[in-house]
């Protein structure tokens, strides 16, 4: 059992037996401590290291010993130094068939020096992508007649079993630390997106907004954010939580109105394998996977009653069961709904339960529509324009006075996230430098201010574009017809023509 034999089915065995060590563990210290056993067991190698490079000090450790005393597992090599050193500087193995006779041989890890059996000592480097990262060396009682350079061979089969799983292992940690960097440099970029200060509009109604988040951002309060669809309430959601001290923890969203009664209940509380028809292993909840962070109940006006029941439960008791199971969980989370529906009505319905409603309505954040917040529309205009036209590659620098016009007119039912895709449209549609009244949606276009009708003729068309250009050249010469004309390739007595036809105030744009 302990005859070295390199050629014979004792190597293979060997070799299959290295793989599935190296193979079978995240550990590879331990893993590698593991490989110097199985060469011990099978081939005699009764003592045995591994040396890696350690890239910052540019010195020799050892990593893994097999025989090895506590002092001589600390000790330490110069790339050079000694045996060990050479093999790693020059790549190539170095076979000491008497280490009594080798006095290159440092002695420092084995601390060979008074044993009465004369001993043979192998090294071979191991190397990862061309670059020498250490070294194997073995201990074996000295026989005349053995094939000292087959062993080492087979040790360097060895060896670049090893380089392969110090490759995985340099790339995992590579990729680990990659993904560390990602995550820290996401959450930041989350954070400074979504600090309320960044957050568009100034009007009085938004500010006093921003007020209440910078209110209730830093404690563990429940919130309930109110108002019409497309307002920004998932926005809020997400400055209340990147603004507390449980931001660098999960930000979870489940939308209760996406998901039907049968699935919503499994997906906050999660479910047991063999729950139900389908349930073949356990799945933790969104409450789970908030742990610690903040959850946005989105549209929770549209829960069940029976879901309802159970949601009270969590926000009396913050604990929960996983369907099917029981045992209980505690929700260390912090709860913030939203919703568009009138719950007092839902309430004297009775399709929302009066004592959830008290237990939500903790902190309430109204956030207004945007025809009540019309001083934030050219700011959020100006912000969607300069969003898109870098996402889209294009060089839009401004909005025309007459699509201003229209912009400011119009009563936006569709809130933000429709003044939001009117801008993206525009900067798609529009082939200049500057968005004008014939970019945006029809819907604006029909609004009273634009002075069109639904379907304009081509007269029509044509009309409303010459009166777009006139106003936007007119605005950009502050009021000067005489320049407005000359950006227009037109005679002032042609431009004054138009601006009596259109009944153009010039006043307006001398300010």
């Amino acid at each position: 059992m302990h005859s070295t034999d390199p050629g014979g089915i004792r190597q293979l065995t060997t070799l299959v037996e290295v793989n599935h060590a190296l193979s079978g563990t995240l550990n590879l210290k331990h893993s590698l401590h593991l490989v110097l056993e199985i060469l011990e067991r099978h081939h005699g190698m009764f003592r045995s290291y591994i040396t890696l490079l350690d890239r910052q000090t540019g010195e020799l450790y050892i990593e893994a010993s097999n025989g090895l005393t506590a002092e001589g597992q600390r000790a330490r090599y110069v790339v050079g130094e000694g045996i060990t050193g050479r093999v790693v500087e020059s790549g190539r193995p170095i076979i000491v068939p008497k280490v009594s006779r080798e006095p290159l041989l440092l002695d420092r890890a084995a601390q060979r020096k008074g044993l009465k059996d004369e001993l043979t000592f192998i090294s071979v480097p191991i190397v990862v992508a061309r670059r020498r990262v250490g070294a194997l060396s073995v201990d074996l009682r000295f026989k005349p007649d053995f094939d000292y350079h087959r062993c080492a061979e087979f040790l360097r089969v060895v060896s670049a079993i090893i380089a392969q799983a110090l490759r995985v292992e340099h790339l995992v940690e590579a990729e680990t630390h990659r993904l560390v960097e990602e995550n820290i440099h996401l959450r930041e970029e989350l954070r400074e997106r979504y600090d309320f200060s960044n957050m568009v509009g100034n009007s009085g109604r938004m500010r006093q907004v921003y007020e209440q988040i910078e209110q209730v951002a830093g404690t563990n309060t429940t919130v309930l954010i109110r108002g019409e669809s497309g307002t920004g309430k998932e926005l809020i959601a997400h400055a209340l939580h990147y603004n507390s001290p449980r931001a660098k923890k999960p930000f979870v969203k489940v939308s209760c109105a996406a998901l039907p009664d049968t699935l919503i209940e499994s997906e906050l509380f999660g479910y047991e394998k063999g729950a139900f028809s389908g349930a073949q292993a356990r799945k933790k909840g969104r409450f789970e996977l908030a742990e610690g962070g903040t959850l946005l109940l989105d549209e929770m006006g549209d829960l069940s009653l029976a879901t309802q029941i159970k949601l009270l439960r969590v926000l009396q008791a913050r604990e929960f069961e996983r369907l099917g199971g029981t045992e209980t969980i505690k929700a260390n989370v912090r709860l913030v709904a939203a919703t568009n529906k009138d719950l007092e009505k839902a309430i004297e319905a009775g399709t929302f339960r009066e004592d959830l409603f008290y237990r939500l309505n903790v902190f309430t954040i109204f956030v207004p529509p945007l025809r009540e917040r019309k001083p934030d529309v050219m700011a959020l205009a100006d912000h969607f324009l300069e969003k898109f036209a870098r996402e889209h590659g294009k060089n839009i620098r401004r909005i025309s006075t007459p699509a201003i016009d229209m912009l400011m007119s119009y009563h936006w039912p569709g809130n933000v996230r429709e003044l939001e895709n009117a801008m993206e449209r525009a900067v798609l549609v529009c082939d200049g430098n500057v968005i004008h009244g014939h970019h945006l949606p029809p819907t604006l276009q029909t609004a009273e201010a634009s002075g069109t009708v639904t379907r304009l003729s081509l007269g029509g068309a044509v009309a409303a574009y010459e009166k777009d250009l006139i106003q936007d050249a007119l605005k950009t010469s502050r009021g000067n017809r005489t320049r407005a004309a000359r950006m227009l390739g037109a005679t002032m007595r042609v431009l004054n023509y138009k601006i009596h036809k259109y009944a153009i105030d010039c006043s307006r744009f001398r300010k």
